[in-house]
């Protein structure tokens, strides 16, 4: 990730934390709810890779574009999921989108994930101006709409549920990844 290192080891830090939680959801609970809380634990571990400082990584120009690959086959599942009945197949469609666009230009190695290291020397297109515009916006709202699904969720959800099966840990964990997803997206 480009920036301070430590805001990378806090949002790789952050990322464990969720998909670590997710995996406990995982392996528990009905079977759509193991599928959802595995690809959210897929996403966040994931997350978290690519959220280690640059300088960690150093010699491993490889990661990437295989991170690149991995997630582009993971946008593609997403996408022919979304006949389910699960509408949240679509949000981690553009999560494995904005992954892929974080590894390429991690790839391209232009500083910020604007520039791509294209021939022409300028490093903008349409698509590398405006595509990270439209992320950044779109996981600012779904953060700022986790967030507001926890204001009435707080003080709901008992003892008996569990803490695993508690909605608003759920909830909770998504807003994160989230505002991690953002922050990844901030040119630096």
């Amino acid at each position: 990730m480009h920036g301070p290192p430590l805001v990378g080891w806090l949002l790789a830090a952050v990322c464990v934390l969720s998909g670590g939680y997710c995996l406990l959801r995982a392996r528990a609970g009905a079977p759509a709810v193991r599928r959802g809380a595995g690809s959210e634990a897929v996403m966040a571990l994931a997350m978290a890779a690519m959220a280690v400082p640059i300088g960690a990584v150093a010699g491993a120009d490889w990661l990437p574009l295989v991170l690149a690959v991995v997630f582009a086959g993971s946008a593609v599942r997403e996408v022919s999921l979304l006949r389910s009945d699960r509408p949240h197949h679509a949000h981690h469609a553009v999560g494995a989108v904005a992954m892929v666009h974080m590894a390429l230009a991690m790839a391209g190695g232009a500083p910020g994930h604007h520039g791509h290291g294209l021939p022409d020397g300028t490093g903008h297109t349409a698509v590398g101006s405006v595509l990270p515009a439209v992320l950044l916006l779109y996981f600012a709202l779904a953060a700022l709409r986790s967030g507001a699904r926890l204001i009435p969720a707080s003080g709901t959800g008992g003892a008996a549920a569990g803490w695993v099966g508690r909605p608003e840990l759920t909830t909770a964990c998504r807003g994160a990844m989230d505002m991690a997803m953002f922050a990844m997206l901030l040119p630096s």
